[in-house]
C-alpha cells in the first residue's frame, strides 16, 4: 500500500511539474514584451529555447511516432481532434502518437524506480501500459472540452461586439476582422477562429464555406446555429445586426437556463454526501455519548 501511495505521489508530482514548466515557459515568452517592447526581439531566442523549436521536437519524437500502428482514417480523426483542441502544427499528430509510446514507458520506469512492481510485476506493468496508452486521449479530450467551454462562454461577448460594429456601418467581413482584434486578450480562442475565417476568405473561399468551417472546427451546437443564422441572413438580405442581437440574447437565456438546471440538480447530488459523510458524523456526535453511557451501564449491570 505504501509503495502504491509513493508511486501515485511521484506521478502526480511529475505531471504538476510539467504543467508548471509549460505555463512558465509561455509566461517567460510574454513578460519581456510587456515589460519592454523594444527588447522583445532580444528575448525571443530565450522563449524559443525554453519552449523548444518544432524541428527539435520532431527530432526527439521521430523514433517513437511510428511504433503505434495507425491508418489514414484514424490520423484524420486525430487531426480533427487536435485542431479542435487548438493544435494546428503539422507535427502535432506525430507528437500525439509518440506520447502514446513515451508515456507508458515513463510510467513503467517510474514503477521500476519506486519498486511498486514488487506487488505484482505483470499486473503493475500492464496497468502502466494501459493507463499510459490512454492518457494522451484523455488529456486531448480534456483540452477540447476546456477550449469549447471557453468559446461557448465568450461567444455572447463576441456577438455584442459584432452588433456594435455592424450598427456602426461595417460589413460582415470587416466586423469579423475588427472583433478578432478586440478579443485578442479577453477571448484568444474566439479570436483565433475569427482570424482563420478571415484568412480562408482571403484565400478565395466563399464566406458561407469559411463560416461552416468555423462551426466544424469548434464542434459546438451554438456555433453551428450561429453560422446557419448568419448564412440565412446574408442570403435573404435581412439585417445582420438585428439577427446577431436576437441570437446573443438567446445564448444568454440558454446559459441562464443551464445554470438554473445545474442549481436544481444540486439537491439530488447532495444526497450522497449527506448519507455517507454528514449523517454518520451527526450520529457519532449525537449518539456517541449516550452509547458510551449505555455500554458502561450494561457493563456494571452484568458484573
Amino acid at each position: 500500500m505504501l509503495l502504491i501511495i509513493i508511486f501515485a505521489g511521484t506521478f502526480a508530482f511529475l505531471v504538476s511539474a510539467g504543467l508548471l514548466l509549460f505555463y512558465r515557459d509561455s509566461l517567460l515568452d510574454r513578460l519581456p514584451a510587456v515589460i519592454d517592447p523594444q527588447a522583445g526581439s532580444s528575448w525571443n531566442w530565450v522563449g524559443q529555447l525554453l519552449r523548444g523549436r518544432p524541428d527539435t521536437m520532431e527530432a526527439i519524437v521521430k523514433p517513437f511516432q511510428n511504433v503505434v500502428p495507425r491508418s489514414q482514417d484514424e490520423i484524420s480523426v486525430i487531426q480533427k481532434r487536435l485542431i479542435r483542441a487548438g493544435y494546428r502544427t503539422p507535427g502535432a499528430v506525430n507528437v500525439f502518437y509518440s506520447a502514446k509510446v513515451l508515456v507508458p514507458i515513463s510510467l513503467a520506469l517510474l514503477a521500476t524506480i519506486t519498486q511498486v512492481y514488487a506487488i505484482g510485476p505483470f499486473f503493475i506493468y500492464a496497468v502502466c501500459v494501459g493507463i499510459g496508452f490512454l492518457l494522451p486521449d484523455f488529456w486531448l479530450g480534456n483540452r477540447i472540452s476546456r477550449r469549447q467551454r471557453k468559446i461557448r462562454l465568450g461567444l455572447p461577448e463576441a456577438l455584442d461586439l459584432m452588433v456594435i460594429c455592424t450598427e456602426a456601418g461595417l460589413g460582415l467581413d470587416q466586423t469579423i476582422n475588427r472583433v478578432a482584434e478586440e478579443l485578442r486578450e479577453s477571448q484568444p480562442e474566439i479570436r483565433e477562429e475569427l482570424v482563420l475565417v478571415n484568412l480562408e476568405q482571403k484565400a478565395g473561399r466563399p464566406r458561407d464555406e469559411a463560416l461552416r468551417n468555423f462551426a466544424e472546427r469548434t464542434d459546438l451546437d451554438t456555433a453551428r446555429a450561429l453560422v446557419s443564422t448568419l448564412v440565412q441572413a446574408d442570403t435573404f438580405g435581412t439585417s445582420i445586426a438585428k439577427t446577431l442581437r436576437v441570437y446573443s440574447d438567446t445564448l444568454r437565456t440558454q446559459r441562464r437556463q443551464a445554470a438554473e438546471e445545474q442549481a436544481a440538480k444540486t439537491t439530488v447530488k447532495l444526497v450522497f454526501p449527506l448519507v455517507f459523510f454528514i449523517f454518520p458524523s451527526i450520529f457519532v456526535v449525537a449518539l456517541g455519548p449516550s452509547a458510551i453511557t449505555l455500554f458502561d451501564g450494561f457493563a456494571n449491570f452484568f458484573k
